[in-house]
């Protein structure tokens, strides 16, 4: 039984790099079989189309928004191994990804295309500076703890799991969010900004500063004052320092 849930992690997680690869060329609209922009599906025009990608945000939203949450966590451990919890989230959640990729509709149109030159270099390495830091910003924290392997490590070795305590590292010391703060310039930063580009970051950041809502109540939940504190000196997302006085004004409210 160990043995399987190890092999299971294992499996969870390599699916979830494999769909990560491919979030940066689908958004990027790298030459892949799909992206963001390509190919165009006449079966499904105008309005149809931007339901269908509603939809498919939707259903990603729901599931990477409502398994994260607590309660779910206590019910879905019911059914399943406590130690496989993790990878299972990170499991759908790549699943949720791939139907995205699957069925995503382009939109026709042109919100903006950056003129060649310089602007499309610095562009291009926004985007990758936006992945990059998504990646190198999970290993900060615990990388293989986030998705799911360390948890089925322990459990094979027959060793308790605890958490790992909340520290403060790196880009951790900017912003609370780093990784979706990667997400967001990511998303935005291209040289050619499509009317489908354009829905996907829009609702992909209302999202985003939606569901940070959730997540900064649950830490709190967990953390307490020390994360109370956390919220005090560090923004949320925009990497810059904070007036002395709004520092103290939130620190006595």
């Amino acid at each position: 039984m160990r043995a399987l849930i190890l092999l299971y992690g294992i499996g969870c997680y390599v699916v979830f790099f494999l769909t990560f690869l491919y979030a940066i060329g689908f958004v990027g609209d790298l030459p892949l079989p799909k992206t963001i922009d390509r190919p165009a599906i006449a079966a499904a025009t105008g309005w149809q189309a931007w339901i269908i990608d509603l939809v498919l945000l939707g259903i990603f939203a729901v599931q990477h928004s409502g398994m994260a949450r607590r309660g779910f966590k206590i019910w879905l451990t019911r059914w399943l191994p406590t130690a496989a919890e993790r990878s299972t989230y990170v499991l759908l959640s790549s699943l949720a990804l791939i139907l995205l990729y699957w069925q995503w509709r382009p939109l026709a149109g042109t919100v903006w295309n950056a003129p060649a030159g310089w602007s499309v270099g610095v562009l291009w390495g926004l985007f990758a500076l936006g992945w990059l830091l998504v990646l190198s910003g999970t290993f900060v924290i615990n990388h293989f703890d986030l998705f799911g392997l360390r948890q089925v490590w322990l459990y094979a070795r027959g060793r308790k799991y605890a958490p790992p305590e909340f520290k403060e590292g790196l880009y951790y010391r900017l912003v609370r969010h780093p990784l979706m703060l990667g997400f967001l310039i990511a998303f935005w930063a291209t040289p050619k900004m499509s009317v489908g580009h354009l829905l996907f970051s829009v609702a992909t950041t209302g999202y985003i500063l939606l569901a940070l809502q959730l997540e900064e109540r649950d830490l709190l939940a967990a953390h307490g004052e020390s994360y109370r504190e956390y919220q005090r000196r560090v923004p949320m997302l925009c990497p810059w320092p904070r007036p002395r006085g709004a520092v103290a004004k939130r620190a006595r409210t």
